[in-house]
């Protein structure tokens, strides 16, 4: 990474420890350290890429809050499905579905 780019991310680092602003960073791509900032009501991934350029995406809460039951919505969604069972060789080498 440039220094330059290096002095950016150590720059917005610094900010937001003098803000006292919880954050955490992490590497989610080849080309990227991200910052993930968490703030009453919002998420903001930053990430600072290799080339120089700086990505902001923020996530904001609508307010609501769901009990227990929407993490089975959460599964449900997100879940990826179960890979297919691999036939196994019978005793004799064949294959049997």
């Amino acid at each position: 990474m440039n220094p330059d780019r290096f002095d950016k991310l150590l720059g917005f680092i610094r900010r937001l420890e003098e803000a006292e602003i919880y954050h955490q960073v992490a590497a989610h791509r080849d080309d990227a350290i991200s910052v993930l900032v968490t703030v009453p009501g919002q998420r903001w991934e930053v990430d600072f890429l290799a080339d120089g350029d700086v990505d902001v995406e923020r996530f904001v809460s609508t307010g609501e809050i769901d009990d227990e039951s929407a993490l089975d919505e959460l599964f449900e969604k997100f879940s990826e499905p179960p890979e297919p069972a691999t036939p196994l060789p019978n005793p004799n080498g064949v294959v049997t579905h």
